[in-house]
């Protein structure tokens, strides 16, 4: 079974049985959390998959990161993972539950890319934007800063990319030439 489905199976797992027990919201922030302490420690995403530490070492390191500071049925849910060995699984499990928390909840995910960040009139002008081309409420924004992209933005919804960009129309308009010449 590939790791996408293993982790969608779980994640959908908890997501249901968290719906069930009117405790979405908060394992959706333990889950937000367990996801920012992947993005920012290596050594930890690491950790849970060396096949070489024991699954109760990590479930150990688990419990000693988050122990009181999630609620109890995240901290069972660790657990379970712990004792089946997947918790290879875990970062993309959090990843999963967060998209699937945002598909029930209609939560359109986007991302921009500029060549510096924005201020909130133009964050709010992105935002309007995205909501007019989803024809959703509410929107989940995520900014990036590439330099290279010189000026302009890079847009990103689902599977589609909008390329206002100076370093894209520069490179349209290399391709162009090459085609005329």
């Amino acid at each position: 079974m590939s790791d996408y489905r293993v982790a969608n199976r779980y994640a959908k797992s908890l997501i249901e049985l968290a719906e069930s027990q009117d405790l979405l919201e908060e394992i959706h922030g333990d889950m937000q959390s367990f996801g920012q302490v992947c993005e920012e420690s290596r050594d930890f995403v690491m950790l849970l998959r060396n096949p070489i530490i024991k699954h109760y070492k990590k479930r150990a390191v688990l419990k000693a990161i988050f122990g009181g500071k999630v609620n109890p049925m995240t901290s069972a849910f660790f657990d379970i993972i712990c004792r089946k060995s997947r918790e290879y699984f875990l970062p993309m499990i959090a990843t999963e539950f967060h998209s699937q928390y945002n598909k029930m909840k209609g939560i359109v995910a986007a991302s921009v890319v500029t060549a510096s960040g924005l201020n909130d009139d133009l964050r709010e002008d992105f935002v309007q934007i995205l909501k007019d081309i989803s024809g959703k409420k509410e929107i989940e924004l995520s900014e990036e800063i590439d330099t290279a992209l010189i000026g302009g933005f890079i847009l990103k919804i689902g599977d589609r990319q909008i390329d206002d960009s100076v370093s894209g129309k520069l490179r349209s308009l290399k391709r162009q030439l090459h085609v005329n010449a």
